[in-house]
């Protein structure tokens, strides 16, 4: 018998299920709260040069004395959305009155910072501004592609030495970075433990999500890759918070970094994947925990049902997905999709700081919009088909941040509003798009390839993330109003572009899925690949056969 039957036989979702499933889906709230961290800890308050001829300036204007230093020493900005030259100031000539027929201007060394919004950020602190502003995307950029390493290397440990000692090593490494890193003295320092949180981080997401999906009947599959993103969205609703009240990097990251330590109680409750001990040949250690599973779900099961006889998965590689005209188009489309699905989803919430209004408001309502994304794509998944969804979700998204470049050169602060409204909206879809990417995309993948696709387009996706922070700060580099619509017009172009594209791919609904390479060319083109009985029904009815005959013995 295979596991999946036994896994019907044991219940796809029985209350040891649901116990697991909640466990492994707590630590996604840590994982939310990292990977959108950057966007507080890099965050540039308003600032000016420091006055050198006041040795306890301030941001704040404290006195007449200091407004005129201010306005005879400080140049004003050529940005009209800008009060202050942000990198230089003026000197004039020893004995002279101050005039700017006289007067040099120097590029500044040190600066004073707004602290209304946030008291102190990395970059406040090391002064990551003017010429050294773009070292704020650097560190995010290095930060992404952590994630991406750990992707791939914890993805090799995790099939390699087994899920639960893999998760283990990413919480043991996650909670020694994050510490570790509130105490940056350097920026070398900060990004090389950022690029460690990163990969430790996301690595133990992805190994959580392995091991929940793999320990869940078929039919609850899609289901339980959804619902985990809800608990990531919990961690960006508890980093709004955190930020709100603490205001400080060095409380935010040891805020997020402290629950960690709970973690560590999980060598004792979480159990190996019995799939994973399956495919290592490990099968009493397997058959060990599916008792325990029986047991939690007072299911009656026969000890020969246990003798539990997986086939091997077919093996394919890669290059595969680019032997024919129509698989490398279909793959190219698909890696788009993940590409700027990232690029949207991530670069919006980093654009948080040019939208006006309140800062952590707009990245409160940013975060809790997430929640009726996934459930609205939970309910249509399955009603309206992927490809319709997908390309409803990126267009959607696409058009309401292309949008806001009418808002911000016609309205100015007046419709700032408007243009929160619209990047909500915006993060709605790319929320949804993110969701329904990897259903669509594992389904478009044939069998022999399915597991090498879907690790390529991982890979891709954070390419995406990492082009974000580089998108967002480009309306910082712009000056004016149209600095300030920039990259929120750039995420929604590029939306709109890969929204359409995905429309030239076939939809996967109640369809028999390519499990070959000659599947997947024939998938889609209008022959008779697709016959009238679909995928669902067989797969039910063969499972139907087998549980009886299984139970007749």
């Amino acid at each position: 018998m295979k596991f999946d039957d036994i896994l019907m036989k044991l219940g796809e979702f029985g209350f040891y299920q649901k116990r697991l499933y909640v466990l492994l889906c707590m630590p996604a709230i840590l994982v939310g709260s990292f990977m959108m961290n950057l966007v507080f800890v890099m965050k540039t308050p308003e600032h000016r040069c420091k006055l050198p001829q006041l040795d306890n300036d301030t941001y704040e204007i404290t006195s007449e004395y200091q407004r005129h230093l201010i306005n005879i020493t400080i140049p004003e900005s050529d940005d009209e959305t800008i009060e202050y030259d942000r990198c230089h100031y003026y000197v004039y000539p020893f004995g002279e009155s101050p005039s700017r027929q006289n007067a040099t201007k120097i590029t500044c060394t040190e600066w004073v910072y707004d602290k209304s919004v946030i008291t102190q950020s990395f970059a406040s602190e090391m002064h990551l501004v003017c010429q050294d502003t773009l070292l704020t995307s650097h560190a995010q950029m290095i930060f992404y592609f952590g994630v991406l390493v750990g992707d791939l290397l914890f993805g090799i440990l995790a099939d390699t030495f087994g899920r639960k000692k893999s998760l283990y090593l990413a919480i043991i490494i996650l909670i020694g970075s994050a510490f570790g890193v509130c105490w940056s003295s350097s920026y070398i320092t900060f990004v090389i433990l950022e690029f460690i949180i990163g990969a430790a981080n996301h690595g133990a997401f992805m190994i959580c999500c392995v091991l929940g999906l793999e320990m869940v009947g078929p039919s609850k599959r899609n289901w339980a890759g959804i619902v985990i993103h809800m608990f990531f969205a919990v961690g960006l609703v508890y980093l709004a918070g955190m930020g709100y009240f603490l205001r400080n990097w060095q409380h935010v990251g040891l805020a997020i970094a402290a629950p960690c330590v709970l973690f560590l109680c999980y060598w004792w409750i979480i159990p190996e994947s019995p799939r994973w001990l399956l495919s290592r040949g490990r099968h009493d250690e397997a058959v060990t925990i599916l008792k325990k599973v029986a047991l939690t779900n007072k299911a009656n099961i026969p000890e020969k049902l246990l003798q539990i006889q997986d086939e091997p998965d077919p093996h394919g590689n890669l290059w595969h997905l680019f032997s024919s005209k129509v698989l490398f188009v279909r793959t190219m489309i698909i890696f788009l999709n993940w590409a700027v699905v990232s690029l949207m989803y991530y670069g919006v919430t980093m654009n948080v700081g040019n939208m006006g209004g309140d800062f952590y408001l707009n990245f409160f309502l940013l975060a809790l919009i997430e929640f009726p994304a996934y459930s609205i794509c939970i309910y249509l998944v399955d009603k309206i088909g992927r490809k319709k969804l997908h390309c409803g979700c990126m267009l959607l998204g696409g058009f309401a941040c292309a949008s806001t470049i009418f808002t911000v050169l016609f309205g100015g602060k007046t419709l700032e509003p408007l243009t929160l409204a619209l990047a909500i909206v915006g993060k709605l879809g790319a929320s949804g798009a993110f969701c329904v990417i990897y259903v669509f995309s594992a389904e478009l993948y044939p069998t022999v390839v399915r597991n090498a696709g879907m690790g390529a387009s991982s890979c891709i996706a954070r390419i995406g993330g990492m082009l974000a922070p580089y998108v967002a700060k480009s309306g910082e580099l712009v000056d004016g109003k149209f600095g300030k619509a920039l990259p929120l017009v750039i995420f929604g172009a590029a939306s709109v572009f890969a929204g359409l594209m995905c429309l030239l791919l076939p939809e996967t609904l109640n369809q028999r899925l390519p499990e070959t390479i000659e599947d997947g060319n024939r998938f889609g083109r209008g022959n008779d690949y697709n016959d009238s009985t679909t995928i669902v029904e067989k797969y039910t009815s063969k499972k139907e056969k087998q549980l009886v005959s299984s139970e007749s013995l």
